[in-house]
């Protein structure tokens, strides 16, 4: 038997349900369908898009980071 098969994977909703300009969701970074279908889709399936979670999370918040570490327009850099 499959670990994944053991336990049964959390719903990663927050109760955040609204959708981006793309399409994802704000509060859990599923897509429609990744919402929608969650309880339908294999452990598997459930594992992948978990991982993929993660990865869109991180890419969130590296564009996060970037956008407050870079100086807006008009702004000078402080060097001391």
């Amino acid at each position: 038997m499959d670990q994944l098969e053991l336990f049964d994977l959390p719903n990663p909703c927050i109760g955040v349900c609204q959708s981006n300009s793309r399409g994802y969701c704000i509060g859990c970074l599923r897509s429609r369908d990744e919402r929608f279908n969650w309880h339908a889709k294999s452990v598997a399936e459930r594992a992948h898009i978990l991982k993929l979670l993660t990865q869109r999370r991180a890419r969130l918040n590296a564009k996060a980071k970037k956008d407050t570490d870079s100086p807006t327009s008009g702004e000078s850099l402080d060097l001391f």
